[in-house]
């Protein structure tokens, strides 16, 4: 930049040397006369030099583009009628939109002559001429009277305009501005229409007209992307297709809303709730596409397979309700994905063309939510794919173009990363696929964000009132998914078709779960389990914990024995604990097993006492009658313990001498 300044020079360039809006400012005098050719005119631009433009003697005012008045459209119908307000405002602008325009209109009627180039295309050059009563002022160049064209917005355009310095060239330019406007054959007075239009911008609307005009420009492309669906629905004829006759209405529209998101994203997540009939709306979407001739692959967990073989056109029996459809779609499993040869019902998996389906259809589709990763070698190469990368490397990105259709009433089990990765099969695995259609730049940040946000909100103390989770929800995680999935509850249902549900005879009724509680025996011996379990515990089983009664000059034997501390009182206890849990157990194979066992336990110590009494009656026999077998009648249960049960038979005798 020179040192005299951007105003010492000829140029105006709203970026080094100085703008355009400076010089008419500089020039315009009280009474001043304006000559004006632009492609644009704007009513912020108007605005910001109100203070000079109020002012003026009069201002001729000639579009150079008639396409601008096409497209003001005073009836406010056109989606793109919008260039008079400057584009690229912030909202504080936009609030003070009906009181300029008010201002604007009014200044025109007072002021301002308006007239416009027929023919587009044919005037290109931009011209501010103000003769201020005593000389005349000029520059000519590239500015539209726009905020941004006169250098006056945050970020001006980068335009190039120069000073008429010569009074002779500044008269020729006001006698060429005036040849053109005196043409009738080239231009028309467009006064009226621009007043017109600046009249529905500050015009008092009803409340109702802004409500259901901003519910129009809400879902506008929404609606007229579907109803290019529908004539294309209305000339496939599958509305002549059983499948279709079947449907209630609700399964129609989620078929209809599926196919709208398949044609308009590649995709689609169809999360009912159990109940509602995926299958059923999903075998109307396979259908709507076979008959537009695609092929077709259903992907089921092996356990289903059954409930999609049924409709193919080969299964020729009375089972399949729609065999005038005549349903050609192939059916494999998700354990098929980790195959690499074999037949499934004739479909040879080595020779199959995984790449060559056009539309894949996922059933229960939360078994993909986690991207895992196949095995591979030191190297990091692969030897065998995981389950998805199998579905997403070989099907989807693989061959032709592969739209996909994911069934699953819960597809959310953990986190929203099981979303996201379902969400790849729609997009190929492109994190920003969404930024151009709807301003997504990253699913992967949209959903992490989102799922901060819910953990956060689920952390607080309190009750929690869920329309503070909707608000704290960025904008963009309800757009990814009103984009992406459909999602009805019965309570949807029931709101909205009851129609339907008068034909379905209304949803069963869950009824609140009733415990019963059977008596332990028929003979009403026992009187709970919680009582039982207390007797049992109460059990001493001396039995089995002879260590218990070995005499004090004898224990050191023993405790000599000991292996890590575990002592042979300590092993005796811990059976005694198993024997405890080993009668639980029979109670819970059945009664008559507990009784069994009990009986048994309770007749070796029986025995063993009438042993003991004998002991004592016959001392000089205690070695003989102390030494038999107290488990020679053990049942199957007891037989892993028959080893431990032995301590007893060696606490017994120690060199032939009793320590009891």
């Amino acid at each position: 930049m020179a040192a005299n300044g951007p105003n010492s020079f000829g140029i105006r360039d709203n970026y080094t040397h100085g703008n355009v809006a400076n010089f008419l400012v500089e020039k315009i005098n009280a009474g001043s006369h304006l000559s004006v050719v632009s492609a644009y005119f704007t009513i912020y631009a108007y605005e910001v030099l109100s203070a000079e433009l109020d002012n003026i003697g009069h201002l001729n005012f000639l579009f150079g583009e008639p396409r601008f008045i096409a497209s003001l459209d005073p009836d406010k119908t056109d989606k793109k009628s919008f260039k008079i307000e400057d584009e690229g405002l912030e909202l504080a602008n936009r609030l003070r939109q009906k009181e300029i325009a008010r201002r604007c209109a009014a200044w025109i009627r007072d002021k301002v002559d308006i007239r416009s180039i027929r023919q587009a295309n044919l005037l290109h050059g931009k011209l501010y001429h103000v003769d201020d009563g005593r000389r005349e002022h000029a520059i000519l160049g590239s500015s539209n009277f726009t905020r941004r064209g006169l250098g006056l917005s945050a970020t001006p355009n980068i335009e190039l305009n120069l000073i008429v310095d010569g009074d002779r060239d500044r008269a020729e330019l006001k006698e060429w501005f005036d040849q053109l406007w005196a043409d009738e054959a080239l231009v028309a007075d467009v006064k009226e229409e621009v007043l017109r239009y600046l009249e529905q911008l500050y015009v008092n609307h009803a409340p109702e007209f802004i409500y259901f005009k901003t519910l129009f420009h809400v879902f506008e492309r929404f609606l007229s992307v579907q109803a290019d669906d529908a004539q294309l629905f209305d000339r496939t004829a599958i509305i002549d297709t059983d499948i279709w006759k079947v449907l209630f209405d609700f399964q129609k529209d989620g078929a209809k809303g599926a196919i709208h998101k398949i044609n308009a994203h590649n995709g689609c997540i169809l999360a009912d709730s159990v109940g509602l009939g995926k299958t059923y709306t999903a075998l109307a979407v396979i259908k709507y596409y076979e008959l537009r001739n695609l092929r077709v692959l259903v992907l089921c967990p092996k356990k289903l397979r059954g409930n999609w073989t049924v409709y193919l056109a080969q299964n020729n029996s009375e089972l399949n309700p729609f065999l005038k459809d005549r349903f050609g779609y192939t059916v494999l499993s998700h354990t098929d994905l980790s195959r690499e040869t074999g037949k499934v019902d004739g479909i040879d998996l080595a020779a199959l063309n995984w790449g060559n389906f056009d539309l894949i259809v996922i059933d229960e589709s939360h078994n993909f939510r986690n991207n895992t990763k196949g095995k591979r070698d030191d190297d990091g190469n692969i030897i065998r794919k995981s389950r998805y990368e199998r579905l997403m490397e070989d099907i989807i990105q693989s061959g032709v173009k592969t739209k996909v259709l994911l069934l699953s009433a819960t597809p959310v089990n953990n986190d929203l990363k099981d979303l996201r990765n379902q969400i790849y099969f729609v997009t190929e695995g492109r994190d920003a696929a969404f930024s151009q259609s709807f301003g997504i730049h990253s699913i992967k940040d949209t959903l992490t964000t989102a799922q901060k946000t819910f953990m956060e909100w689920a952390k607080r103390a309190g009750d929690k009132d869920a329309r503070e989770l909707m608000d704290r929800l960025s904008a963009g995680f309800f757009t990814l998914l009103d984009e992406l999935t459909i999602a009805r509850s019965r309570k949807h249902i029931q709101k909205y078709y009851r129609a339907s549900l008068v034909k379905i005879g209304q949803f069963p009724k869950r009824k609140k779960p009733e415990s019963v509680f059977s008596e332990i025996d028929l003979k009403g011996r026992f009187l709970s389990y919680d009582r039982l379990n207390d007797e049992i515990s109460n059990y001493q089983l001396s039995l089995f914990n002879p260590s218990r009664y070995v005499l004090p000059q004898f224990k050191a034997q023993y405790e000599a024995r000991n292996i890590l501390n575990f002592s042979q009182e300590n092993r005796e206890t811990f059976l005694i604990g198993m024997m405890k849990v080993n009668f639980l157990k029979r109670l819970e194979s059945s009664v008559h097993s507990f009784a069994i066992t009990m009986e048994r336990t309770v007749n070796k110590i029986e025995d063993l006492e009438s042993r003991l009494r004998r002991f004592q009656v016959h001392r000089q026999q205690a070695a003989e009658d102390m030494q038999p077998d107290f488990f020679a009648e053990s049942d199957e249960e007891d037989e892993d313990l028959a080893e431990a049960f032995q301590v007893g038979g060696e606490a017994s005798l120690s060199n032939g001498t009793s320590g009891y």
